[in-house]
């Protein structure tokens, strides 16, 4: 008897937003999920990697297989799915992106359909609400997206080699909601001007890797301020990666994670250092931040469909 057949999708992390690019400027890392599929031989839907909570019917990978299965006018199959990813959970990069662009790719690959990414790009931010994270977890790269008259549109750009992404993951969530319940409503033309200019600057200056106009532009008065109140170490966290030889210090999509962003290997090497050392300065004080710490650069491909 031949072994059932196995495909494996890899999507990776995304960051919203990239600072002063508030619900439009989004970026792949290298921090990669892995999803693995193959039929169920018992008549079960079964669904491991993940937490017990997150492995029913309602799972966010085999909800958006289905929602593209039903799209496509095809059967959608029972499956094993295994999920190996290191994203975290509502951290802010963009795990539940990865999860419906997994399930969508999963339908069309298994269905024998061939891959139309901005067909995928239009069911995933219908999914997820907002094109901003599935956009590039698609593309990969830096990708502005917008929708109009029902249809997004992105644009991609590469990312320069030089530049490293560190992301910053604390042990608690900001939540989405409460993340847009502390925006004001209205800002003076004076800010949407100010925003404009830097977010224009700051796609010319992560394609260049230009890290003094990523310093200059990278000063966000649309989120950030308010949206940093919700982060109780993002003061210190952000004096410390800037002191220390960042360009950039943003908070990734709605946060509670941020990233530092450095204009080589070797001024990130010592951002890490020093937010390494303030971790175990605060553990031998007892009072351990508990911090996630990763050194990412950005993901060029995006998803990608590697066995099958």
């Amino acid at each position: 008897m031949s072994e059932p057949r196995v495909l494996k999708i890899q999507v990776p992390a995304t960051s919203a937003n990239v600072g002063v690019g508030f619900d439009c400027l989004g970026l792949a890392l290298d921090m990669m999920a892995t999803f693995s599929f193959v039929p169920s031989t018992d008549g079960q839907l079964h669904i491991k990697g993940c937490e017990p909570r997150f492995c029913g019917a309602d799972n966010l990978v085999w909800t958006s297989y289905c929602h593209t299965c039903s799209e496509l006018g095809i059967i959608e199959e029972l499956l094993n799915i295994t999920i190996d990813s290191p994203i975290p959970l509502a951290g802010g990069l963009g795990s539940s992106s990865a999860c419906i662009v997994a399930g969508i790719a999963a339908a069309y690959a298994l269905s024998g359909v061939s891959l139309d990414r901005e067909r995928i790009i239009q069911m995933a931010s219908s999914l997820e609400g907002h094109p901003d994270n599935v956009a590039p977890a698609v593309l990969g790269g830096l990708v502005c997206s917008f929708s109009n008259a029902g249809r997004v549109w992105t644009q991609r750009f590469d990312v320069a080699d030089n530049l490293r992404f560190i992301a910053i993951v604390p042990p608690y969530e900001v939540r989405t909601a409460a993340a847009r319940r502390v925006l004001p409503a209205e800002v003076p033309i004076t800010t949407a001007v100010w925003q404009t200019g830097r977010c224009v600057a700051m796609v010319r200056a992560l394609e260049t890797g230009d890290a003094e106009l990523l310093a200059a532009c990278a000063h966000d008065k649309l989120h950030e301020p308010y949206r940093a109140r919700l982060i109780p170490d993002y003061e210190a966290l952000r004096s410390a990666a800037l002191s220390s030889g960042a360009s950039a210090f943003v908070i990734s999509g709605s946060g509670a994670t941020m990233l530092a962003i450095c204009k080589n290997e070797q001024k990130a090497a010592g951002v890490r250092r020093t937010l390494v050392t303030m971790e175990s300065v605060s553990a031998a004080e007892g009072a351990c931040r508990g911090l996630q710490i990763e050194t990412l650069q950005a993901c060029k491909t995006g998803l990608e469909i590697l066995a099958s």
